[in-house]
């Protein structure tokens, strides 16, 4: 039974796996659904901050090279990325999970200028969100998640 737990963490781990697949198939083994949610939010969580993470340092890296060689970005980068944090990055990080995966989502947002906290925040609550979704909706259920 402990390495079903194990698998539940890996799984939540891997990229297009994740938490969306795992928790179904984890409750419906007969697996503990609280031990199941909890494994698949930590090992989805602990694979997607050092993504975070290594591209801030990545970028600053980037930043450094770039200087050098051209002039700062304009106003108009500026108001856009702000904008961007304002309001594109909640949108991303609350639909990443089911449409692209966390770490697809967490890409983006810091690819389009979001900050490492607010990336890094906006995930945790994303995937802590979706994670008691799924659950809850397959411990109730649901014709989506169980065979018949």
């Amino acid at each position: 039974m402990l390495l079903e737990y194990a698998l539940v963490f890996i799984g939540a781990a891997i990229p297009w796996m994740e938490i969306a697949l795992v928790i179904p198939v984890g409750i419906v083994w007969g697996l503990s659904p609280f031990l199941v949610m909890l494994l698949a939010f930590v090992g989805n969580l602990i694979t997607v901050v050092p993504l975070i993470i290594g591209f801030e340092k990545v970028k600053s890296w980037f930043a450094k090279r770039r200087r050098k060689k051209e002039k700062q970005p304009s106003k108009r980068t500026d108001r856009g990325k702000k904008i961007w944090n304002k309001y594109g990055l909640p949108g991303l990080a609350l639909l990443g999970p089911i449409l692209t995966g966390t770490h697809i989502a967490a890409f983006i947002g810091m690819s389009l200028g979001a900050k490492k906290q607010w990336v890094m925040l906006w995930m945790t609550v994303s995937i802590g969100l979706w994670t008691i979704i799924i659950g809850v909706a397959t411990v109730m259920g649901l014709d989506i998640f169980v065979q018949k």
